[in-house]
């Protein structure tokens, strides 16, 4: 029996599952973008920490929340597996726009 397991990020971390480009072909066919590509670059929140706390123990709130769509930094995140399904991990430090 498989259940879906949920994860909550530590401190000022972020789960994002990235978004990876397609390529639509003039027949209609997609075709996702992921082969001997880099890493994707943007991505969609899932899940959010509670915040980074600073050396006098004030916890600062994260800007992004679950559902934005983020650009983050290429090198930033560490690649995890959740159920079968790929995601990244961050720090809200290498988040670099909130896409609107």
């Amino acid at each position: 029996m498989s259940t879906k397991r949920k994860i909550t990020p530590l401190g000022d971390r972020v789960l994002v599952r990235a978004l990876v480009p397609t390529t639509k072909t003039k027949s209609g066919i997609i075709i996702p973008d992921t082969a001997g590509k880099e890493r994707p670059e943007q991505g969609t929140v899932v899940a959010v920490g509670l915040g980074r706390t600073t050396d006098a123990g004030v916890v600062i709130k994260p800007t992004v929340n679950v559902g934005d769509e983020i650009l983050f930094s290429k090198y930033g995140p560490d690649e995890i597996k959740i159920d079968g399904e790929e995601f990244f991990i961050l720090s809200e430090s290498n988040i670099l726009a909130i896409i609107k």
